[in-house]
């Protein structure tokens, strides 16, 4: 088995380039970078020694658990993605942690974040799920990011819906290519609480074959630029956005129509109703035909 240890980092020349006057316990000190990935790591022994660690690159390995990174309080980008890794834990140290890579794992629940009140970027994308198996986001964890999360990457985990998302109100860029979203009702929900989003894949969704699918994100989501890969021009958001303005308020305007217009009684005989055409000034054939509505509307149900 393949451990990441001390004795590991001083049998690697990328990394033991003992500098003049330091001690290799001392050079321990000054390292800000780790680069070991697509080493064969198994697992992460004691590395207590680099107190400085700032960025870690451990993907492409056969990690199963995340541990021994407590030590690490300044750590602030953490490549574990395509390893083995079935759990988000031992991180509660990390408090600088802005950027998280786990993308390419078998995590099923996204927990164990609770402490990570500074984190910018979750990539989970690609989880390698059990037949039927969907990726969760835990609340706590959610609502723990609803401040700080800038950038949300969760392509092909075979999710079906989005509520509880709309919590991240500071997104920015949103990836959920190749899941199962189907409900645009429910998109347009979510993301009408994400004023700061830019960019967003949708792409792969059912969601996406649904009439009028873009336009509809367009006039929800007002600043955003990039949608499935294609730019967002401002002309035509402007256009949306006004015909759908204009649409709202003619319906509007019919609603209230309906509901103020005089209603006739249904029983006023031909020459009643002739007579009340003529005080309105309006042709008898359209007092007919609010007669009629009037009629039904009024009208007692047969029991």
């Amino acid at each position: 088995m393949v451990r990441l240890t001390i004795d590991l980092i001083a049998k690697s020349r990328n990394h033991f380039k003992k500098k003049r006057g330091l001690s290799f316990p001392e050079y321990l000190k000054t390292l800000t970078h780790l680069h070991f990935s697509s080493k064969n790591i198994e697992d992460i022994g004691d590395l207590s020694m680099c107190r400085n660690l700032a960025v870690l690159y451990l993907y492409d390995n056969q990690i199963t658990n995340i541990c021994n990174l407590g030590f690490a309080y300044n750590l602030t980008h953490l490549y574990m993605q395509n390893n083995n890794i079935s759990q988000i834990d031992n991180l509660c140290n990390l408090h600088k942690l802005s950027k998280l890579y786990l993308g390419g794992n078998r995590i099923a629940v996204v927990e164990g974040l609770e402490q990570l009140s500074e984190l910018k970027e979750l990539h989970l994308e690609n989880q390698k799920l059990a037949p039927g198996e969907k990726l969760l986001l835990d609340p706590r964890t959610l609502r723990t990011l609803a401040d700080s999360l800038r950038v949300l990457n969760i392509n092909n985990n075979n999710i079906d819906e989005i509520r509880d998302l709309s919590l991240l109100k500071e997104i920015q860029h949103f990836s959920a290519a190749d899941n199962k979203l189907h409900n645009t009702e429910e998109l347009e929900d979510v993301f009408k609480h994400w004023p700061l989003l830019l960019e967003m894949d949708l792409s792969g969704n059912p969601a996406c074959k649904k009439p009028k699918y873009r336009d509809r994100l367009i006039t929800v989501c007002k600043g955003l630029e990039v949608l499935d890969g294609r730019e967002i021009n401002e002309l035509t958001r402007q256009f949306l956005i006004n015909w759908k303005a204009s649409k709202e308020a003619k319906k509007k305007k019919n609603n209230k129509h309906f509901l103020t217009r005089p209603m006739i009684p249904h029983h006023l005989t031909s020459k009643s109703l002739n007579t009340v055409a003529q005080k309105l000034e309006i042709p008898l054939s359209r007092l007919l035909n609010r007669a009629a509505v009037s009629s039904a509307i009024c009208s007692p149900v047969d029991a």
